[in-house]
């Protein structure tokens, strides 16, 4: 008997967050290990259909840098990072989009469909819902940059009842061009912004934001985000992480969240109770 009753303490701990975010669009970012590991990718899909169903209105962008390289180094294509970042060539966007579209996203929309949810896999390329511009490419090939996001498909995909998983490909405004990869963090953000989404999650490996001594920083507004930025607190790949946080947050999201997706169920965990995980990042 008491096992039942703490089911029902944890759903009236939960129905407040429901009703709160009920009808709110909220981006998720899905990398690292929760796109790895075959329990957490299950999790995952279960995170996100229960989201659906109880009415919030999740979005996925999603990444794959290492199912990319994995595929890179199988076909013997030498690929290479600048400031963390891949230099993309013609060959290795061949590659990226080939992946990124085609293998990983139709892979997330099967895990929601067997869930139980209803999703719909789409590309930047789709409807030019991205549209790109070379980052530098002499330096960076066709890794680019979003220039503008038309969000109408993934409102129409939202309005029939779907959820929309998005591959981190854009479209380029030239005929013929193979189009440009894009940092799948970047593409969340702008995606976020132009969807006026209530919240945006990032998944990762770590616990969140952590200090100099390796303690978790819960909560941070821009400013310290900056500071802890200037002083090399954040660094490394965290850093293009809090700068998508903080283009989401200028530019109308209320809140940004760094989450730990190797944790079992970490979007309820952050999204339904009221301690929350990670690190929430807010003006």
């Amino acid at each position: 008997m008491k096992t039942k009753i703490d089911v029902v303490k944890t759903l009236l701990d939960a129905l407040p967050y429901i009703k709160k975010f009920a009808n709110e669009k909220i981006v998720i970012k899905y990398g690292g290990s929760a796109q790895t590991s075959e329990v957490l990718k299950q999790q995952f899909a279960q995170d996100i259909v229960l989201l659906h169903t109880v009415g919030m209105k999740p979005i996925i962008v999603h990444g794959g840098g290492k199912s990319i390289t994995d595929l890179l180094a199988d076909l013997g294509v030498d690929t290479k990072f600048v400031d963390g970042q891949r230099v993309t060539t013609k060959e290795v966007m061949r590659i990226a989009e080939m992946v990124l579209s085609g293998e990983i996203n139709k892979d997330i929309v099967s895990l929601l469909n067997n869930q139980g949810g209803s999703a719909i896999g789409i590309s930047g390329k789709d409807a030019n819902l991205l549209e790109a511009i070379p980052k530098d490419f002499e330096n960076f090939g066709y890794t680019g940059v979003i220039q503008n996001v038309n969000p109408k498909v993934v409102n129409n995909i939202i309005d029939d009842g779907f959820v929309p998983v998005i591959a981190p490909i854009a479209s380029a405004p030239t005929i013929s061009h193979p189009g440009f990869n894009i940092n799948a963090d970047f593409a969340a953000s702008k995606m976020a912004i132009a969807l006026e989404a209530r919240k945006i999650l990032f998944l990762t490996d770590t616990e969140g934001v952590l200090d100099k001594d390796m303690k978790l920083l819960r909560n941070l507004d821009i400013q310290e985000t900056e500071a802890y930025k200037a002083d090399g607190t954040i660094s490394g790949g965290m850093v293009p992480k809090v700068d998508a946080c903080v283009e989401a947050l200028r530019g109308g999201v209320k809140k940004a969240h760094i989450i730990d997706g190797r944790l079992e169920h970490s979007i309820l965990l952050e999204i339904l109770t009221s301690a929350g995980i990670g690190t929430c990042i807010q003006l």
